[in-house]
């Protein structure tokens, strides 16, 4: 905080930086007073039902694991069309390919490892790879966007590499001028935001800011008030936390409306729009737990959220689970019963007392007046530390399937707690049992 204010502290003393400082000496110490006077010693844990620990719905499939190296994955995904797991590390720039779980294939080689991939579509022929450059959270650290025909083998073509730590790239035609642009979600650290890569006559491309705080996280692009044209939902964390609405002005901008905000300390990380109360009105579905920044305690406000839709842009909290660390949260109907059940993972799990919890399956039950859920600990903790998570149907049997990769490579904020996973094993998939939905 002090840095940000223009103040310098060291050993003690404050420092003003003349007109640069926001705050005077006398102001800053009755700051620091009220928060060493306030702040409790230790966070409060939250009561919650004991999950049940069993396998579901669910079956453990493991590749191969090189016992001479720590896992550092970055990114897992399914490619459903053709039966395979992708994957990228922090240790080998490229994306490798797993059929059958078998040995890693190299697919591509990149400048640094990826951490997105979208993979193509009708709209979209192309592979878009995202890769953010670098762990650390530094505004110098440029990441780069390619596109890629996996039919023909090609090398990657670059659409962009001047962007701070990009994380998430997903194609639109904002302007509809039937030119392929990208939306970029550029997390940074005292720089970044959430951007369109505009492309023009002549196929190269123009950044056009939408929104230019840093923390851009993850988006959804929808035509949210049904005018034909793509608009926007983004989370933004780090920092101004919250969720946002950008809505195409059919005039190449967009206006903003604030949807949900966050406390700066929550370390937004990821959400989803899915109707999980059936009423019709979508919902968000919303994680908090990031926990690699200046306050590196269990906080019990970290876990899964549901905000219901009233309609008109309105969201109430519905639901919470506190899970210490939750990285991500993934709403599908994975036991075919006709409602939303949810998947979550913890990277900044609580390793000490509650290391199961790194990975939960919600399972949601028939309630007439409200959100119910059975938790599940699947039993998959001793198996690795999950930093992603991608969900689609890997076997091709109706139902959607789970893979987590596992990231080994420091980040304990927690002291004397050492591995007691497998820290080599660079991915799982949890293969969904549950027999297809039968036809009314």
């Amino acid at each position: 905080m002090a840095g940000q204010l223009g103040i310098e502290v060291l050993e003690g003393n404050v420092y003003l930086h003349n007109k640069q400082s926001a705050l005077s000496a006398a102001d800053w110490s009755r700051l620091t007073t009220y928060y060493e006077t306030l702040a409790p010693e230790m966070l409060s844990d939250t009561e919650k039902v004991a999950p049940a620990e069993d396998w579901s719905i669910f079956s453990v499939h493991k590749p191969k694991a090189d016992t001479q190296v720590i896992s550092s994955t970055l990114l897992v995904d399914i490619d459903s069309s053709k039966n395979s797991i992708y994957a990228s590390d922090l240790e080998n720039p490229g994306i490798y390919r797993y059929d059958n779980h078998s040995g890693k294939q190299l697919f591509t080689k990149l400048q640094s490892s990826a951490i997105d991939i979208c993979f193509p579509s009708s709209k979209q022929p192309e592979m878009i790879i995202t890769c953010m450059g670098g762990m650390r959270a530094l505004d110098v650290t440029k990441g780069q966007i390619f596109t890629l025909s996996p039919q023909n083998n090609s090398k990657p073509r670059l659409i962009s590499d001047n962007l701070t730590r990009p994380i998430q790239t997903l194609p639109l035609d904002f302007n509809k001028d039937g030119r392929q642009d990208y939306l970029v979600c550029a997390f940074g650290h005292n720089r970044g935001g959430l951007y369109i890569l505009k492309q023009k006559k002549n196929h190269t491309f123009e950044k056009v800011v939408i929104r230019e705080i840093p923390g851009a996280t993850d988006s959804i692009i929808r035509d949210f008030n049904n005018d034909g044209w793509p608009d926007v939902m983004t989370l933004f964390a780090h920092g101004d936390e919250g969720i946002w609405l950008f809505l195409n002005d059919q005039k190449g901008g967009f206006t903003t409306k604030s949807l949900l905000r966050f406390p700066s300390v929550y370390g937004s990380s990821s959400f989803q729009f899915a109707d999980v109360t059936h009423d019709g009105e979508p919902d968000i579905i919303y994680t908090a737990g990031d926990n690699s920044d200046f306050s590196r305690v269990l906080k019990p406000y970290h876990g899964l959220y549901i905000f219901e839709g009233k309609g008109d842009f309105r969201f109430k909290q519905k639901f919470f689970y506190p899970i210490h660390g939750c990285t991500k949260a993934v709403a599908a109907d994975f036991d075919n019963d006709g409602d939303m059940d949810i998947a979550t993972i913890a990277f900044f799990a609580d390793f000490d007392k509650r290391p199961k919890e790194t990975f939960l399956y919600f399972e949601q039950e028939k309630s007439a007046s409200q959100i119910t859920f059975k938790t599940h600990v699947v039993p998959i903790y001793k198996d690795g530390r999950w930093i992603c998570m991608n969900v689609q149907d890997y076997d091709g049997d109706g139902d959607e399937d789970i893979v987590l990769g596992n990231f080994s490579k420091g980040f304990l904020n927690q002291e004397n707690v050492k591995p007691t996973w497998n820290v080599h094993m660079p991915y799982v998939l949890l293969e969904n049992k549950t027999l297809p939905a039968k036809s009314p």
